[in-house]
């Protein structure tokens, strides 16, 4: 019988070179952020551990509480830091040079197809669409992992979703996986990897299959991954044009432990309304709902496509008054090309913040916390009770069009609203 895309690699990455239930691992990479690596750093101290497996092959990245918020998240950036030159960790990056992990580590071309990634931040399963296996840890998971360069790992079993017909105007990867998630809820794909494929995701580009992967733990899934393509491989050459791709792919007679068919012809822009990922609605069944506060950013959408779509949707509009709207580019590079493009410039125009690259309101961290009762819509992942702020505001999650749409009339909005006044 054949084997699976995840199922080739993991065998590949095994130390005993055989498919087990459980299996002991090699890491090409593993990294932490500036709220997950300082506990590894310090359970890696509380163990005795003297040395690290390879220098160039751990990374932190602070995204979090950056620009810091306060003294601890201050202090937590200057732990990795010291940590990093104790041990000569090349891969150290402050907000300067880095912006949010899930963006940055692609564009960095430090993580490849083929490749076995680890991640103390559950959001790690976005570079499956690079076609790699990658999983989030607990901080004590990479703690081992920094000192030995394995981890064990129970083998996932996976589904299969397959996208079919043609995409409408103004649907993306996010409407894509908060339909999937809508579709078979917050724990319908738990502990699998959630495989997504099929004529749709071949004509998806990298920006919307990130998306798509990163919010495959939004069903509970170990992981998400795309098979590489030629897109796959244009992308790498960009980002690293001297590294060797090693594409993988599901064999034909792969065992699955259910195959899911989803035609998106006649798919709207969907919104996930309060307070899970899988309450998802068409966005024309929302737009009795104000909001007081609009996000365009994250790890799942602060991309420069994702900018690009929210300023098209603005050109020449105004935020509606006394909201607040706020846009996030995802990395520095995200930030100076969105600025080149005029991206921002037109945002700004409309009446946005320009938020330096960081995690922010996403987790409800700083530069855009709600109140007691304050609706937000955002581009975020996680709309859980007081994800954002307080335990009794409501976050709705979409793509970049709707948020941006919902920024101008101060309700949730469909693009084609907007772009139909002008």
């Amino acid at each position: 019988m054949g084997k699976t895309i995840i199922e080739k690699i993991l065998q590949k990455h095994s130390s005993s070179g055989k498919l087990e239930d459980f299996i002991y691992a090699k890491v090409d990479f593993c990294f932490g952020n500036d709220i997950t690596a300082p506990l590894s750093v310090k359970e890696f101290k509380k163990a005795g551990f003297d040395s690290v497996f390879d220098t160039k092959k751990i990374g932190f990245i602070c995204d979090h509480f950056v620009p810091a918020r306060d003294l601890k998240a201050a202090n937590n950036v200057k732990l990795l830091r010291e940590f990093s030159k104790k041990f000569k960790i090349k891969h150290f990056y402050d907000i300067d040079k880095c912006g949010i992990e899930h963006a940055f580590l692609p564009e960095s071309g430090l993580i490849k197809p083929g490749e076995l990634v680890i991640g103390a931040d559950s959001h790690t399963c976005t570079y499956g669409a690079l076609g790699l296996a990658s999983f989030g840890v607990g901080s004590t998971d990479l703690a081992g992992a920094m000192k030995e360069g394995k981890l064990w790992l129970k083998v996932p079993e996976t589904i299969k979703f397959v996208y079919e017909g043609e995409l409408p105007a103004w649907v993306g990867g996010k409407d894509l996986i908060l339909h999937t998630i809508g579709k078979i809820g917050v724990d319908g794909a738990l502990y699998t990897v959630m495989e997504f494929c099929g004529p749709a995701i071949r004509k998806l580009s990298m920006d919307d299959r990130f998306t798509m992967c990163n919010m495959a733990i939004e069903a509970g899934g170990k992981t998400g991954i795309i098979a590489p393509d030629e897109k796959t491989v244009s992308y790498m050459k960009k980002v690293n044009p001297k590294t060797k791709i090693r594409l993988e792919k599901s064999d034909p007679d792969a065992a699955y432990k259910e195959i899911i068919k989803i035609n998106v012809t006649n798919l709207k822009p969907q919104v996930s309304c309060p307070h899970l990922p899988s309450n998802v609605s068409d966005v024309d069944k929302l737009k009795k709902v104000k909001v007081d506060q609009v996000v365009v950013g994250s790890c799942t959408n602060g991309r420069l496509s994702d900018l690009e779509i929210a300023a098209r949707v603005v050109k020449g509009k105004k935020v509606k008054k006394s909201l607040r709207a706020i846009v996030f580019p995802a990395t520095p590079n995200i930030y100076r090309q969105a600025y080149k493009k005029k991206y921002l410039e037109i945002l700004h125009e409309a009446g946005f913040i320009i938020s330096p690259p960081t995690c922010g309101p996403c987790l409800g961290g700083h530069a855009g916390v709600l109140d007691k009762g304050e609706v937000a819509i955002a581009t975020t992942n996680r709309n859980f009770v007081g994800r954002m702020g307080h335990p009794e505001s409501f976050v709705y999650l979409s793509g970049p069009a709707v948020a941006a749409a919902s920024a101008i009339t101060g309700r949730i909005t469909h693009p084609d609203e907007i772009l139909k006044r002008r």
